[in-house]
This record gives structure tokens, C-alpha cells and sequence, in this order.
């Protein structure tokens, strides 16, 4: 297998930075952002990342996009046969660099400290390009510190690839989407891993995040948005005073003004499934064509999903869940067979896909944390993954039961 090191930002990019970029860009141009990365192991990432050795790798990326990275976006086609990306605003992405990065070490650990602050439609991008190149360059070390084969690692990732794969081809109603660009072991092997499953399970694969990925294998880029939108919006509402919590409406409802019926798969726990669910009413439970389960129990979620669309009187069939949090195949094989017939699924695989070549992964994420001065908050349906500052958290909290008990909803 070739080692190309990836050189393009779109080789680090997955689909729903430029989607939801371009919201950025026309709904909140001025806002400044600041993203931050988190380590959720126990592990320190400076033991093989050197902080000059990454700031050289990400350097590559700051001057952003090339002609060539546009051009293909502006191949990207609505429904209706319109162009998805607007001219202006593929014309702001080549006029424009990513903002600075700024890495030192801080914390506890003393471990790698990475934010990067600016115009919110580009800082965006470095969300997925910091923890692919991060990830990359800690695997680069860590196989050398330890004196391992990298031949024989890419061996035991073959076949456990083989493994999957077999399963995947006794299954053609399992349909995957390949989503691991930001937690990969490196580009070199998420194209490897790619290649094989274009050549091996064409039935199964339905596209990948990837946006270089896409264009070389002639995929369908996929993605929508991610948590990022709503954490944004409200923070907006709440430097103007008002429940922050109303964001998430407004992310649905701009969402849907700019790329109507495209694009149409809803995240929902962001301030957990249980208010999500409660403020999807019949009109956007009919126009929205799927649902994003990112956290929590996926078999509670999509039982949630059918009885929801069920009481509308909506054919659950008709509609899509997205399940996408910390997928293996035999997580995604239960979930097949446990919804077949009876809403459609499919699997967003990242990790699992990407990385499993027998080391341990990385777990790490690159939020937006902060909006101009302001807070942000995320309450997912997995304790362990709320973020925002301790009395943000709890002041949504209390908003959010709130409106639940408004609503006349029962939580357990």
C-alpha cells in the first residue's frame, strides 16, 4: 500500500463542514468561533504528537481551498437540478485562508492544547483536518516508539476488513456509509480501506464523508450537519437574552430554507433526543427524511423514531435513521435485523472502519466552544458527553426540563 500523505484540505474535510460552512456564510457571516480539542482517553497525546511537528503539517492547510476543490463542489446538484453550493459563496472559499491554529500544552496532564479561532464559515474546516492530521501523525510515532511492523499492522487490518466485508456481502440490504475521516489511522489506509469496499461490497457502500474520497472513487458524498449547528445558534439566543434552546428550531428552519428536500437528515441530540423529539412536530416529521442517532441507546432511539412517526400517522417505512456512534459490525448487524421491514436504515461507520487495525483509538473530538464571548453547551443523550462550562450546563438543563414539562412530557 502506497503511504501518500494527504496534502489537499479536502482530504481531511468531511461533506458536512462545506454544507454547513455555507449556512455560516449566509445566515451568520460576522460570527466568531472558536473550536477547541478535547481528549477523551486517558492517554496523552503529546507522547507522539510534537507540537512543531503538527503545526507543520497543518500549516499545508491554512491557505484552504485550490480551483480544483471548488470546482468539485460546484459539481454538487440540488434535486431540482440547481447547484447545492452558490457562487458566491464558492467564491468566498477560494478568496479566504483558515484562520491560525494555536497549539501549546495545557491541563492537568500538561497534554496537547489545540483552538483555533475566527470567521466562523472557515473555521469550521478545522474541526476534521486537526483531528485526522493529529490522529495521522500520533499513529506515525507511536507505531515507530514502540517498534512495530507496520506491514504486519496493515496485515491484522486486512483482515479484520476481511472479516467485515465477508459479513457485509451475505447482507445486501445492510447499507453503509463510510465515515471515518476524523479519527482514521491515516489517509493512506482510509483509502485503502475505501477501494476495497468499492471493489468487494459495491451494494452495501452508499457513500462516504470524505469530500477527496468522493471525488476519487465517484462516490456520493454524505453528510448533513452535526452538533456544531445548533451549539452555535444557541448561543446566540443566548447573548440576545432569549432561551438558548430555541437555536435548534432555527438551525431546522434555516437548514431547510437553504437546501429544502437536499440534505435532509436531522441530528437530534444535541440537547438530547427526549427535547427533540418532543418539539418535531407533523409538519417537520413529514418534510425532514431522516433522523441522525449520534448517542445513546440506538435501539431505544429508533423505537422512539417509529412511535413518533407512527402517532402522526406517518409511514415509518418511508423514512431514514442514520446510525452513526461508535459503530461495529456487530452492533450493525443487530440493528439490521432489529428494524428490518420496518424503518430504513443505514450506517454510518467511522472508527471501526478506519482504525481497526489492533491499536487502541483515539478518542478525541474538535468542538465549537465558544461564540464571540459566549459559552456553548451540548447535552447529549450519553452523560459523558455533555460539554459547555458546569453552570451552562446545568442553566440548559433547567431550560430544557422546562419545556419539557410545558410540553407535557414525561422523562424518565
Amino acid at each position: 500500500m502506497q503511504a501518500t500523505r494527504p496534502n489537499r484540505i479536502s482530504q481531511g474535510l468531511d461533506y458536512y463542514k462545506p454544507t454547513m460552512s455555507q449556512l455560516a456564510y449566509i445566515k451568520h457571516p460576522d460570527a466568531e468561533v472558536t473550536f477547541e480539542l478535547k481528549n477523551r482517553g486517558a492517554n496523552r497525546l503529546l507522547d507522539y504528537v510534537p507540537i512543531t511537528d503538527l503545526a507543520a503539517r497543518l500549516a499545508i492547510y491554512q491557505s484552504g481551498f485550490t480551483q480544483a476543490e471548488v470546482d468539485f463542489l460546484a459539481t454538487h446538484e440540488r434535486r431540482d437540478g440547481q447547484p447545492l453550493f452558490r457562487p458566491g459563496f464558492l467564491e468566498y472559499l477560494l478568496a479566504n485562508d483558515l484562520p491560525p491554529v494555536d497549539i501549546h500544552t495545557a491541563g492537568d496532564r500538561d497534554d496537547l492544547q489545540i483552538t483555533a479561532t475566527g470567521s466562523w464559515p472557515m473555521v469550521t474546516f478545522w474541526e476534521t483536518v486537526v483531528m485526522s492530521e493529529l490522529n495521522e501523525l500520533y499513529f506515525e510515532n507511536y507505531v515507530k516508539a514502540n517498534g512495530l511492523d507496520i506491514d504486519q499492522l496493515y496485515a491484522e487490518g486486512d483482515r479484520r476488513l476481511s472479516e467485515k466485508i465477508e459479513i457485509l456481502k451475505h447482507r445486501p440490504d445492510i447499507k453503509i456509509a463510510e465515515f471515518g475521516t476524523r479519527r482514521r489511522f491515516s489517509y493512506a489506509w482510509q483509502k485503502h480501506v475505501l477501494e476495497r469496499l468499492v471493489r468487494e461490497c459495491p451494494d452495501n457502500l452508499i457513500g462516504t464523508s470524505n469530500l477527496a474520497l468522493a471525488e476519487e472513487f465517484n462516490l456520493m458524498p454524505i453528510g448533513t450537519f452535526a452538533h456544531e449547528l445548533p451549539m452555535v445558534y444557541a448561543a446566540y439566543e443566548d447573548m440576545a437574552g432569549d432561551n438558548p434552546l430555541d437555536g435548534q428550531a432555527k438551525v431546522l428552519k434555516d437548514w431547510r430554507e437553504l437546501y429544502d428536500n437536499n440534505l435532509s437528515t436531522a441530528l437530534t441530540d444535541t440537547f438530547g433526543s427526549d427535547l427533540f423529539f418532543a418539539e418535531f412536530d407533523r409538519d417537520l416529521a413529514l418534510v425532514w427524511q431522516g433522523l441522525r442517532h449520534d448517542s445513546g441507546d440506538p435501539f431505544k432511539f429508533g423505537e422512539q423514531a417509529i412511535a413518533l412517526y407512527q402517532g402522526y400517522g406517518i409511514d415509518p417505512r418511508e423514512k431514514t435513521i442514520v446510525f452513526s456512534d461508535g459503530l461495529d459490525i456487530d452492533m450493525i448487524v443487530r440493528l439490521a435485523d432489529h428494524f428490518k421491514d420496518r424503518i430504513k436504515v443505514v450506517f454510518g461507520w467511522g472508527t471501526d472502519l478506519t482504525n481497526d487495525l489492533g491499536l487502541p483509538a483515539n478518542n478525541i473530538v474538535m468542538k465549537a466552544v465558544r461564540l464571540f464571548w459566549a459559552g456553548t453547551v451540548k447535552l447529549s443523550d450519553a452523560l459523558g458527553k455533555h460539554t459547555g462550562f458546569a453552570a451552562d450546563v446545568a442553566r440548559y438543563q433547567r431550560l430544557k426540563q422546562t419545556i419539557l414539562h410545558q410540553l407535557e412530557v414525561v422523562t424518565v
